[in-house]
């Protein structure tokens, strides 16, 4: 029964199609469309048009609205007082050991890792965010301590020649808001601040994104079977071109309604371009992603307009051997490029079949 049911769902959405094309050609054609005879009895006349049954792999794929761009982007917020005095532009590219910006002249400096600046360190301070801390001032060329989660006076002595190298008066102490902790590399999207404007706890200064550029997807719920991580998927581009893509992340995010409706849940999806040559020279753009839903091989296949309605929302094709038309019922599977995936008692390859024109 389930079977039953799912195939029903699938016929309904061309059931009308197939209606209307036949009758429109069946006394044109001589294509007899069947409504509950005898499905073995032949058809007076023969089709004007005919197909081949093929064997091979039927894919049902699904087109879905994407955006080429950075992925999701993060606010730089102020921790020191003071006046912004230098910022990136948009779109700079900013490093390890590099300045986000400066306030009252001392940069506000990048480092990578994944757990974010929360309190000053000192000698003596202990804990995974000093060993990460100790572990950039090591990738920056710094020596003479120990990288590990203990913050050492060897340590205070590496961070003052930092902090001097730095124009930074050479205390010892990182204070909170100096560094700044990213995934890695980012990119700078929108300024939100200028130079002269006054820093404080809190004061947006810029936004900034990682510098690898991803098809972002959001889907409706009801389609998560595409969701599947590691999965291909094609992108077009505004070029007409096709680049070959893979699904990197999938999450589930709430969307902010348009005025005056409700916030919908959506699933987010962050798709990789294989060959980052393909996206040379756009930054941002509307694209499209092509799916697999699903996909049979070694099937049997034959156009949608050989379809013929039966009796009982059964369907059936026409063969067409030695002058006269037989009909055998046939069971439905995926619809995809104009073709459909069929079975029946007495259906094979090569078969001629008759096709409404």
């Amino acid at each position: 029964m389930r079977g039953r049911r799912r195939r029903g769902g699938r016929i309904a959405v061309i059931a009308t199609a197939v209606l209307a094309v036949g009758a429109a050609t069946a006394a044109a054609t001589g294509f007899d469309l069947f409504t509950g005879d005898d499905p073995g009895q032949a058809a007076p006349d023969l089709p004007a048009s005919t197909a081949t049954v093929d064997k091979g792999t039927i894919v049902d794929s699904r087109n879905e609205n994407g955006t080429l761009g950075y992925g999701d982007t993060l606010t730089l917020g102020a921790r020191l007082s003071g006046t912004v005095t230098a910022l990136p532009d948009s779109g700079a590219i900013v490093k390890r050991g590099q300045a986000l910006a400066s306030v009252d002249n001392g940069p506000l400096v990048l480092m990578y890792g994944d757990l974010p600046a929360y309190r000053a360190l000192s000698a003596g301070t202990k804990g995974a965010d000093v060993k990460q801390f100790e572990r950039n001032l090591a990738a920056l060329g710094y020596d003479g301590f120990t990288v590990d989660e203990t913050y050492s006076w060897q340590t205070a002595l590496a961070v003052r020649e930092w902090q001097k190298d730095l124009g930074l008066t050479g205390t010892g102490v990182v204070e909170l808001g100096r560094v700044v902790f990213a995934h890695g590399e980012v990119r700078v999207d929108a300024l939100k601040a200028a130079p002269g404007d006054q820093s404080g706890p809190g004061t947006a200064l810029l936004t900034y994104s990682g510098t690898e550029q991803v098809v972002t997807v959001d889907l409706d719920v009801a389609q998560r079977r595409l969701a599947v991580a590691d999965a291909k998927v094609k992108v077009r581009l505004p070029n007409g071109r096709t680049a070959a893509a893979t699904i990197a992340e999938v999450r589930t995010v709430i969307v902010a309604g348009e005025t005056g409706q409700d916030p919908k849940t959506k699933v987010r999806l962050r798709v990789t371009v294989d060959d980052p040559k393909d996206v040379e020279g756009l930054d941002q753009a509307a694209v499209k992603v092509g799916f697999a839903a699903e996909k049979h091989e070694n099937v049997l296949t034959v156009p949608i307009g050989a379809l013929v309605v039966l009796g009982d929302g059964r369907y059936g094709v026409q063969a067409v051997e030695n002058g006269a038309v037989r009909t055998i019922p046939v069971e439905t599977g995926l619809f995809a490029d104009g073709r459909v995936e069929v079975s029946g008692d007495g259906l094979a390859e090569g078969m001629t079949v008759g096709v409404a024109a």
